[in-house]
């Protein structure tokens, strides 16, 4: 391994380390604009510029390898001129508008200026000009600031896999855009908003709604999908105004899905923030207490068997607890938090897990898809996908739909047909994973959520084990999810008791009014119309259709108003944070079912968080280790039996209007308008 001395300070790095990495190591910082840590290196800024004994130059660090007896001098009165000059020549033709730039208070440029620029300039001539360059509904662009660093160009082509944006012209008249002016076609394109220097790029919804330093700033969980990644709400009194991506490199690395990003207009549109009271046909607004015994006197008298509760895709942890003991408290047996009908069991825990995990993605070497999209189920997971496959030696295959996945993949077949090829060794794609030392399996719920999921699981269970996917040091089977609700449910128990209906018995028992009351926790992906007579309570933060259906609504809290916990679709337990109040009314999930057991005589053993976390520990103790990925035991699960012949299809059709608070998003609905309505979507069959 290289050591080499940097001011002074003998290091050792290892083989392949640039300069400036090794500097970072040494704990010195050196200015930068182009080399991003993910990104390939481009050198064409020249900001990162350093002295190397024997070196005739300054060298750019970020593209130099550290090399063995190397001398590094980052802070010489020549590097610190040379880093000088490169700034007067950035600020050339740099338009003096940080007082209106939305980047002001947290740009790359203005903090190198103040330590690196000067005064005043020495050119007179007239700035150069660039036009705006349309890039769709959610990047603003402002493309006189650019400073040519390709970040975006680099980021788009080599994490989001759409080559759609390059430079044109040379020197002086070299401009960035998408060539044909139409709008990009990723699912991850608001990440190019943060790794832009300059404020070239910045976000559309949030243009000139507030500074940086006006927001107070929240560690939180996103829920928009089941990845769990890692973000920050940023929020001015009781309005969330942005949401920026928080480093976690197991979950999402940096990274976030635009709808994550930008559905956050959703969380003020059509909010429920009062109870209300179906009287006469028409909803009226009610008081707690009225909702509440409007509640007891409809369940009064009730056999526990004619109570159900179904629970939705974004309710949390403590909710579905509550929920769960409440319903056990009344004697249902009747509850389900499988909203779409995925037929998964409950246990063993790897049944439905991503047992590869997200990380361990990288380290595969063969990956069958089934019946799933992961570009639009799980935008992270698919850029890990296309990380690895980038690495080389990495063959993907898929059985399903046919998207673009920004990778290349072999198409096997549309349906079970060729899952059960596969199971008995009779395809050709059996040979390339019995051949793979480190396969991998990823089932979703376009081939769970069926009347034959049962057995595609099955199915899928022996693949993981006739292929040597499943081994003491490896786990290659795995279950993406789309709700981010799915796997706390199904650790906690949210599953039908001893004669209990699932969700699609529960809707059936409603019609045939053998079900009289069901209660929805945030369930609006259901058919409402199902529900026949039946008296239904919606707990929700939105007026979607669950509430349309409602006798009484109970208004909850949105994930970025309420401390709760998330288990995503690798199993790992995380902390949501409250970066603000809800709307009126509205309270907590958790706090609402607590106080409604009191009023029923039925009261719930726990008064705060704490007492409803260690309930919940007691359900599943995997509760109590946060951002941990338990030891998971392997075990038989699924049912063997006949597979349907129809083709598995994609559980999303519309990646921009997934949930409640996207539905309610109208930048979401522009982007469902421009890229999936319109055909401009690349992420469908194709």
């Amino acid at each position: 391994m290289p050591t080499l001395t940097i001011d002074g300070k003998e290091i050792t790095v290892e083989p392949g380390t640039t300069v400036l990495q090794a500097c970072e190591e040494a704990g010195i910082e050196v200015p930068r604009f182009c080399y991003h840590d993910r990104l390939s290196i481009a050198g064409n800024c020249r900001m990162c510029l350093v002295e190397m004994e024997r070196s005739p130059k300054p060298i750019a660090s970020c593209a130099m390898p550290a090399a063995d007896k190397m001398v590094i001098h980052t802070n010489t009165p020549s590097v610190r001129k040379a880093r000088q000059g490169v700034m007067e020549f950035l600020l050339i033709n740099h338009p003096l508008d940080c007082p209106i730039c939305d980047q002001g208070g947290e740009c790359d440029l203005q903090d190198q200026a103040i330590a690196y620029g000067y005064d005043s300039s020495r050119y007179h001539e007239n700035k150069r000009a660039v036009k705006d360059k349309y890039l769709g509904p959610l990047i603003k662009t402002i493309m006189t600031r650019c400073i040519h660093c390709t970040r975006c160009i680099r980021f788009a082509t080599e994490i989001a896999g759409v080559e759609e944006l390059g430079a044109t012209g040379r020197g002086e008249h070299m401009e960035i855009g998408t060539y044909v002016e139409e709008a990009l076609t990723s699912e991850l394109s608001g990440n190019m908003i943060d790794i832009c220097p300059v404020g070239a790029l910045t976000s559309k919804p949030y243009a000139f709604t507030a500074r940086p330093w006006e927001l107070r700033k929240t560690e939180t969980v996103d829920v928009h999908d089941a990845v769990g990644s890692n973000i920050r709400v940023d929020t001015r009194g009781r309005e969330v105004m942005r949401v920026l991506p928080r480093l976690h490199e197991d979950v999402n690395e940096e990274w976030i899905s635009d709808k994550a990003r930008f559905a956050v207009d959703g969380l003020k549109r059509q909010r429920l923030d009062r109870p209300y009271v179906r009287i006469d046909g028409k909803l009226t607004p009610a008081t707690w207490d009225q909702a509440f015994r409007a509640i007891a006197a409809r369940m009064a008298g009730l056999a526990g068997e004619r109570v159900a509760a179904i629970t939705g895709d974004m309710a949390d942890a403590e909710a579905m607890t509550a929920l769960k003991d409440l319903m056990a408290a009344i004697g249902s047996p009747h509850i389900d938090c499988r909203q779409d009908g995925a037929r998964l069991p409950a246990g063993p825990r790897a049944a439905y897990l991503f047992n590869t995990t997200i990380a361990a993605i990288e380290a595969a070497d063969a990956c069958l898809l089934v019946g799933t999209n992961p570009r639009w189920e799980a935008p992270l997971v698919n850029a890990r996908i296309r990380k690895r496959w980038l690495l080389g030696g990495f063959k993907a295959a898929m059985i399903g739909p046919r998207p673009d996945l920004t990778y290349d993949y072999d198409y096997l077949g549309a349906g079970p047909q060729t899952l059960a090829q596969i199971a008995d060794g009779s395809h050709a794609f059996a040979e390339t994973l019995r051949t793979a030392e480190r396969p991998m399996l990823i089932v979703g719920m376009g081939a769970l959520a069926r009347d034959d999921g049962a057995a595609v699981l099955e199915t899928a269970r022996r693949i993981a084990e006739s292929f040597g996917m499943v081994s003491e040091d490896w786990n290659g089977f795995n279950v993406l999810h789309t709700a981010a609700a799915r796997v706390a449910g199904l650790d906690l128990g949210l599953l039908p008791g001893e004669g209990g209906r699932d969700v699609a018995g529960i809707l059936d028992g409603a019609r045939a009014g053998e079900i009289d009351l069901v209660w929805l926790l945030g369930a609006d992906e259901i058919d409402t119309t199902d529900l026949g007579d039946a008296f239904v309570v919606y707990q929700g933060h939105h007026g979607d259709a669950g509430a349309h259906r409602a006798d009484v609504i109970l208004p909850g809290a949105a994930y970025t108003e309420k401390d709760a916990t998330w288990v995503n679709t690798e199993g790992r337990v995380q902390l949501g944070r409250r970066a603000h109040f809800p709307p009126g009314d509205a309270r907590e999930d958790r706090t609402i079912l607590r106080a409604f057991s009191d009023v029923i005589g039925q009261r719930l053993p726990y008064d705060n968080l704490g007492q409803l976390r260690r309930r919940m520990a007691e359900l599943a103790p995997h509760f109590g280790a946060i951002d941990e990925i338990p030891e998971i035991e392997w075990g038989a699960f699924g049912t063997a039996g006949q597979m349907a012949d129809a083709p598995f299809a994609s559980p999303i059709s519309d990646f921009y209007l997934t949930n409640p608070i996207a539905r309610a998003s109208s930048v979401m609905a522009e982007c469902s308008q421009l890229y999936v309505s319109n055909g401009k979507a690349t992420g469908t069959d194709g």
